[in-house]
C-alpha cells in the first residue's frame, strides 16, 4: 500500500501561537551563545486556574496556589530589551511559539519546551487580557 501524504491543504491550517499572562520569576538574564548570538531568557510564573483543595491534618480544606513556570526565550533585540527592563515580580504578557529546542548534557541529548518570544511587555498586575 503507498504512503499518503498529507498536503497542508489537506487540513485545518497548523496553528502554534502561545499567549502568557503572569509574572516575571527574576530579572532576564543575558547570554551569549556559541555561535555568537545573544538571547536573553525570562521564567513566567502563570498561576493555575480552578486548583484542587487537598485535605491538611485533621480534615481541613487547603487550597494551594498552584502554578506553571514557563520559560520563555527573547531574539530579537525589541523582545531582549523589554525583557531586560523587567525585575522580580513584574506583570507580563508574552506572546510567541511553543518551541523544542535540543542540546548535549551530561547524560546525553536532552531536550526542553520553551516559548520563543514575539513580543514581550510589561503589564499591571491584575491586568485584564486583552482579547
Amino acid at each position: 500500500m503507498g504512503r499518503v501524504r498529507q498536503d497542508e491543504s489537506d487540513g485545518p491550517p497548523a496553528i502554534n501561537e502561545v499567549a502568557l499572562r503572569g509574572r516575571a520569576s527574576a530579572p532576564g538574564e543575558e547570554r551569549t551563545l556559541p555561535s555568537g548570538d545573544v538571547i536573553v531568557t525570562l521564567r513566567v510564573v502563570v498561576p493555575r486556574e480552578g486548583t484542587a483543595a487537598r485535605r491538611a491534618a485533621g480534615g481541613a480544606e487547603v487550597r494551594r496556589p498552584s502554578v506553571d513556570t514557563i520559560d520563555v526565550v527573547c531574539w530579537t533585540a525589541r523582545t531582549r530589551r523589554a525583557a531586560l527592563r523587567l525585575a522580580a515580580g513584574d506583570g507580563v504578557e508574552v506572546g510567541g511559539a511553543l518551541r523544542r529546542r535540543f542540546y548535549g548534557g551530561p547524560a546525553g541529548r536532552q531536550s526542553r519546551y520553551e516559548v520563543e518570544a514575539a513580543s514581550v511587555r510589561r503589564v499591571a498586575k491584575g491586568a485584564p487580557v486583552a482579547s
